[in-house]
């Protein structure tokens, strides 16, 4: 995909994103969950790639201790998820699939924390990436074996 624009629920904050991959995620992971109220589907981003505007609309939270959410202060709208720790993982935007002005043509190519998705979560096809918690904690080396951020 090329450039793609998109926007909160309200409006206050909009952005425009060059060079979105045609691909998406899935995290099920708790916190994930309980900030979109389902499943996370991000399309990531490199951070240098989307353009934001409306910041002073923006609040943020550093949820771990290696990556920050965001939302719209004004609707609360969910508008990234994103590494802060110094890492291979950092410098991306994960914008869920909802706030582009145009959803349509991405396909999902993984989903993580799998082993905590609710038995009600259903996805149709096949092909993607799908990685359990601790096949996660072992990738990403953020977190123990308890699930707790490392230090």
């Amino acid at each position: 995909m090329t450039e793609q624009t998109g926007k909160c629920m309200c409006g206050d904050v909009r952005f425009t994103a060059r060079d979105v991959p045609s691909e998406y995620g899935v995290c099920h992971c708790e916190m994930c969950r309980r900030w979109t109220g389902s499943a996370l589907l991000g399309v990531s981003v490199p951070e240098g790639n989307v353009t934001w505007t409306g910041e002073d609309h923006i609040s943020r939270l550093q949820s771990s201790d290696w990556a920050e959410r965001a939302w719209c202060k004004t609707c609360g709208t969910g508008l990234w998820f994103k590494v802060t720790m110094e890492s291979k993982w950092s410098g991306n935007y994960e914008i869920p699939l909802g706030l582009f002005d145009q959803a349509n043509g991405f396909t999902m190519n993984s989903e993580i924390y799998i082993d905590h998705k609710p038995d009600s979560f259903a996805y149709a096809g096949e092909g993607r990436t799908v990685m359990t918690r601790q096949q996660c904690v072992e990738m990403f080396g953020v977190l123990d074996s308890d699930g707790e951020t490392s230090k």
